[in-house]
């Protein structure tokens, strides 16, 4: 008869610290792509980038212009030229037209740099709230919605929107901590010496 009330016991030890584990685990998810596009930051990097994409695609456009009018050009003075004035003109065009695809692929290049840069600033600031967020909430582990490869998860474990409002208080468009947290992160100014 007694082991019953033993057994009973060390099954009740065993399940409560389980269940006490069970009860202190909180893990939350977040959306950072869904988070970029929604922060005030977020929204003036895509301003800029696409300002800076305009002004490269009408700079472009200019030289496919002139591109089209030297061939047009060329097609008109073909029936006059002789043989070897047609291929000096037809290797200038195609030099051109190498020039114009260097640039292109250069202009590409420089803004995915460009976009990948102010993407990492961000998301290194994005990651700093985030931590506040999980310390503040409790949360024991936080996962990147998309990179975690997440199928289903509740909604109240998502704190994408909590991120974009806890950042957009900390940071707003410039991206510069607003005054009241830049005091907090500097350093308190040593006494004076007497």
């Amino acid at each position: 008869m007694r082991t019953i009330p033993v057994l009973a016991a060390v099954a009740l030890a065993i399940a409560v610290p389980r269940a006490a584990r069970a009860a202190e685990l909180k893990i939350g998810y977040v959306n950072l792509q869904q988070a970029v596009t929604e922060v005030d930051e977020g929204k003036a990097a895509r301003d800029t980038l696409k300002k800076e994409f305009d002004q490269k695609q009408k700079m472009l456009d200019e030289k496919q212009n002139e591109l089209k009018r030297m061939k047009e050009d060329l097609d008109k003075q073909m029936v006059v030229m002789s043989d070897e004035a047609k291929r000096e003109k037809a290797m200038e065009f195609e030099r051109k037209v190498n020039e114009m695809q260097q640039v292109y692929v250069q202009m590409q290049k420089d803004l995915q740099d460009r976009e990948r840069e102010m993407m990492k600033v961000i998301f290194d600031k994005m990651e700093a709230v985030i931590k506040d967020i999980a310390v503040a909430e409790g949360y024991t582990y936080v996962f990147e919605q998309q990179n975690a490869g997440l199928m289903v998860a509740p909604p109240n474990a998502n704190m994408t929107q909590e991120l974009v409002r806890r950042y957009n208080a900390k940071y707003g468009k410039s991206g510069a901590p607003k005054k009241a947290d830049a005091k907090k992160a500097a350093p308190a100014a040593a006494p004076a010496a007497k």
